[in-house]
């Protein structure tokens, strides 16, 4: 089997230095997929860079998202040619783009894709996640057929969560990278 290849899904203003996902591409030399604009993130363009990535890769993907990308990971995996190649999804902290408070900045990402992920995922919540709620973060793991991990007040994961380089999320990708490699 290919060595698989682990892509890097940042959400909304991308995942700054100290950001667990920046430490494990530094760590592990995981792909950052960068986008053209993280300030002002447009649905197509972010789907379409996607999918521009995963064209060029011939091995096992497995995909870890933060925030926004995950909303990019539920709407690209309904459109895409290239599903079939990820194996597996880490989906951390989604960002609900329909909220209130975020509509004005997430217009081209509404709605929500609800259908089910062709390919097994974990989803990460937080009790405590601005972007999210808790019982959102449920209903997307409901929806998208991902086993849902509440891990109780961590905001939105990301680096104002102090997680450092987050070695539990790290070993839940692990345990995602195992089971497909036991055929689970």
């Amino acid at each position: 089997m290919a060595t698989p290849k682990v892509l890097m899904l940042p959400g909304w203003q991308g995942s700054g230095h100290a950001h667990w996902q920046m430490h494990w591409v530094r760590r592990y030399a995981y792909q950052l997929v960068e986008q053209h604009d993280w300030m002002r993130p447009l649905r197509g363009d972010w789907l379409a860079r996607l999918e521009d990535v995963m064209s060029d890769l011939n091995e096992p993907v497995y995909l870890v998202a933060h925030g926004l990308g995950c909303i990019q990971v539920a709407a690209w995996a309904q459109i895409s040619a290239h599903g079939q190649k990820v194996e597996a999804a880490l989906l951390v902290a989604p960002s609900d783009v329909e909220a209130s408070h975020l509509e004005n900045v997430f217009s081209s990402w509404r709605p929500i894709e609800l259908k089910a992920l062709p390919f097994k995922s974990t989803l990460i919540g937080s009790q405590n996640n601005p972007d999210c709620s808790a019982s959102r973060a449920a209903y997307f793991a409901k929806c998208w057929g991902s086993q849902y991990l509440h891990l109780g007040e961590f905001g939105q994961l990301n680096a104002q969560s102090n997680l450092g380089d987050w070695p539990e999320g790290h070993a839940l990708l692990n345990d995602l990278m195992k089971e497909k490699e036991h055929g689970h």
